[in-house]
Parts: C-alpha cells; structure tokens; sequence
C-alpha cells in the first residue's frame, strides 16, 4: 500500500513545518518581499541532517506523483517529500562520499540521482531514488547504489534526459572539460568520451537539438559555460566531439550558467561577477542561436537590483533564475527576439540585502507538475506557490498542444505511437533518429489515424532510439532489443 504523509507520522515523524499558506499581500509574504508567490514552507538545513550550509536544488516525481525535494548540503544529499508543501516531511539523508564541501550538485534521470561535489575524490553518486517511496522508520540515513569514480572532484554535472548520457564538468580530468558518462543503466555508469578542446567548464546544458538551424536537428548539442565564453559543442559522437562556436561579450566577469529557450532558438547567460567588477546591477545576456556556428548577442536585460545571478531555468515562455541576494526572479520571455525580457514576479528569500555578495539563493527547481517551485539557499529550503497566471505561463505550449507515448519499450519488432491533443496537417513529419542523429525513418502524420500508429521496427539494430514529433519538438526515447 502506498505510503502517506499520514503513514510517515505513525511511523513516529513529526513533519517539518505545519503553518497554512502565507500568501503575498501588499508586497509580503509574511517577512520576505514578494510578487506573485505564496510562501508554502521552509527549513534550515540543519533540520534535514546538514552541516555548515545548503547549496544546490534538483527535483524527482515518483510513479505515484508523489513529489520530491532534493537538497544539496555541505556534507550530503537531503530528500524531503514536499506533495503535500504546507507539510513536508524529511525521509532521509545520503551522506557525501568523503568529506563536506561548500559546493555539491545533482541531477536525475530514470529514477536515480547522480550526484557530485567539489571534495576531494568525490567522485559521482548514484542513488535509486524509489527507495523514497517506501522508506520507513524516518530519518533514514541512506547508503549509495552505486558509484563512479573516474574523477574525483566535480564542479557540476549536467545530464541530457533524452540520450541517458550525464556530463562531469569541472573535474581534474580533461582539462576540467566534459567527462561525458554513458548512464542509460544507471547502476553501471561507463565512461562514454570527453571534451576538452576549450578547457574548463564550469556549467553546461546539453539537448537534442530541435530548433531552427538544419544543419545539427537531431544532434546532441551541448551548451557549456565556461569562465570567459559560451561554447557550443556538438556532442553526438562521443569520442569525437566538435567545437561548433564559441562567443563572448564586453565586461566579462565570470561566464556562469545559462540555458536554451524551448524551442532551441535563443540562450540566455548570466555572469556572476560582472556585478562587482564594474558595478552593474544583475544581467541576463540574451543570444540568438538561429544559426549554431554563430550565435548573435541581441542584448541583456538589466534589473533593478545589484544581486549576484547564480542559476537560472526556462520553463514554458518563462525563465526562474536564482540571483543570490535578489532571491528567485521570474523573467517573461515574450519579447526575447527584440532582445528584451520583463521581470515579472519574484521572491526575496533574504530580505536583509539585495547586494551583490555571495549569499541568499543558490538555485531552484521549477518543473514540479503541480506548479510548486523550490528555492534553495545557504542557509533554509523554501516551497513557494506562483500565481495561477504565472504557472499559465510557464505551461510549455507543446506540452498544451501535444504529448505523446511510445510502447512498448524496451521493443522488439514493433513499435506504437500514441498521440494526445492531435490535430494533424500535412507538414507534421514523426522522425526515428538514431543517437548518432540520423534519421532512420520519417512517417507524414496527415495519415494517421487517431494520432496512432504502430511502426515495424524489426530491421532496426539493438540500441536506443529517439522518436521526435516535428511541430512540438516533443522527443521520447525507446530501447530496441
């Protein structure tokens, strides 16, 4: 039977916080500065096992849609189950492999955390992740599942969801560039190739690629942030990736992080010096990437305030960002072609200061389905509730427009597409692409009856697969076997 909030305080825990929801009126939600978020619940780190500080965020939804927060702290990982977010309740802690460090990060793909840090030998921790939905006994002080150790210490790691392919960045190895690790059995981690022909990188994001340059649709591209400059790399063959460009921008402190819009067509960058060396106040640098091999810098976005920009995600036509200090800003993407964003919403997690050191907010996660958002910072985890017009906005609209399913999978011979919310035209193409990026096979939609179709996949070799809906940009992965 599955576990509940209810079972958990029978087991003899007690939930973190118990308080109804602090809503934002007249600029405040109870004592933080606000705009369209609602205060749910929040923490010190010390009350989900931490020691010196918090770091980094990631999120998991298990297959009961239970939802989950995934702490980053300086001497492990905390899990706190935040489905019901006036309530949450910590499960347990995975401690760090050696010793504390202020910086640790993690990411998830197919139900297993992976997790990195700056101490030394560190190396990468995989953790199954369904040992949350029946943990007992709570506080549960977890063991590791398994364990990568190529490198030692890591800065980050970024992993492409779709291709089942995790990149170590900012390790000992390859001059500190990718250390690319093949994950699609994530309890077997393999070394799969690297990257290190533009030295070290410090964050990066990784796709496949969807957007309005020909040249590289289906590619596996990587979008690394490196210090002094954005590379973009074609990373589809792992053992011998490319350089594809590399660009900069004037005043220069330290290229951080950034991410692709949806559709692939622009990125955005923040850099987390700039505001102390040429005392500017916080900036979001704004690229057009409709040609791949040379990215246009349109402009940036400056706020109001002198804060720090840290780490930022796009979600739908909105884009989260973490600035320190500024706590969590919410950026409107409409006008990103004119070279022009609108801060539209936000949450001061530190109301003491809005300058430009290093405290406050280090990152969040916005892609929880029931449109709850967590921050964290140095010190506390919060669980904040945008607007009901801001979760509107953030809806992706592909994902209004069209999902879809492939089954079953791992497949032998034959292979069904289902469809949801379809409307067919006759410029709608579905594509099998290999992870090479070629595409195998491409079926016209007009013919499809009830956006269904069953695919003979006999003739494929073993291996994965990617199938993409070309209107959407939806992509879904299958095993052939």
């Amino acid at each position: 039977m599955k576990k509940t909030l209810l079972s958990a305080a029978l087991c003899g825990f007690i939930s973190l916080t118990s308080f109804a929801q602090t809503p934002c009126e007249d600029g405040m939600a109870g004592v933080y500065p606000c705009q369209d978020f609602s205060l749910m619940s929040e923490f010190f780190f010390v009350e989900v096992g931490g020691e010196d500080n918090g770091n980094d965020c990631w999120g998991w939804t298990g297959p009961t849609g239970r939802e989950y927060a995934l702490f980053g702290m300086a001497n492990g990982t905390s899990f706190i189950e935040i489905t019901d977010p006036l309530n949450p309740v910590y499960i347990g802690i995975l401690e760090t492999h050696t010793t504390n460090s202020l910086w640790r990060d993690i990411k998830v793909y197919e139900d297993h955390a992976f997790i990195v840090s700056e101490a030394q030998g560190h190396g990468m921790q995989v953790f199954d992740l369904m040992q949350l939905e029946t943990a007992a006994d709570l506080p549960v002080t977890f063991e590791e599942t398994a364990f990568y150790g190529k490198f030692g210490n890591a800065h980050n790691i970024a992993i492409n969801e779709e291709t089942g392919y995790a990149y170590a960045i900012g390790t000992s190895t390859f001059n500190g560039g990718l250390h690319i690790v093949n994950i699609q059995d994530p309890v077997n981690p393999v070394i799969a190739g690297d990257f290190a022909e533009d030295g070290y990188t410090h964050d990066a994001q990784i796709v496949v690629y969807d957007g309005p340059d020909s040249d590289y649709a289906g590619k596996e591209i990587c979008i690394a942030f490196n210090e002094d400059n954005i590379a973009i790399v074609d990373v589809t063959n792992k053992t011998d990736c490319s350089l594809i460009s590399s660009v900069s921008y004037d005043e220069i402190g330290y290229t951080h992080q950034g991410w692709f819009t949806e559709d692939h067509r622009y990125f955005l960058v923040d850099d987390e010096l700039d505001e102390q060396f040429y005392d500017f106040n916080t900036r979001t640098y704004i690229y057009d990437a409709i040609d791949l091999d040379n990215p246009v810098l349109l402009g940036y976005f400056e706020s109001e305030l002198p804060a720090a920009d840290h780490n930022q995600y796009v979600k739908g036509n909105l884009v989260f960002q973490s600035n320190y200090l500024g706590g969590l800003r919410v950026l409107d993407l409409e006008n990103i072609g004119s070279g022009m964003l609108e801060e539209i919403a936000y949450f001061d997690t530190d109301p003491q200061s809005d300058g430009s050191g290093f405290l406050g907010t280090w990152s969040n996660y916005p892609y929880f389905e029931s449109g709850n958002i967590i921050v964290s910072t140095f010190s506390k985890l919060f669980v904040v509730r945008p607007s009901d017009a801001i979760i509107d906005m953030s809806i992706s609209e592909s994902t209004a427009k069209t999902s879809f399913s492939v089954y079953p999978n791992p497949t032998t011979n034959e292979l069904t597409i289902q469809l949801e919310n379809f409307n067919s035209s006759a410029q709608d193409v579905i594509s099998i692409i290999d992870i090479e990026g070629r595409v195998v096979k491409e079926i016209n939609t007009s013919a499809l009856p009830f956006g269904t179709i069953t695919l003979d996949v006999s003739y494929l070799s073993e291996g994965m697969y990617l199938v993409r809906f070309n209107e959407t940009g939806l992509t879904q992965r299958f095993i052939k076997g």
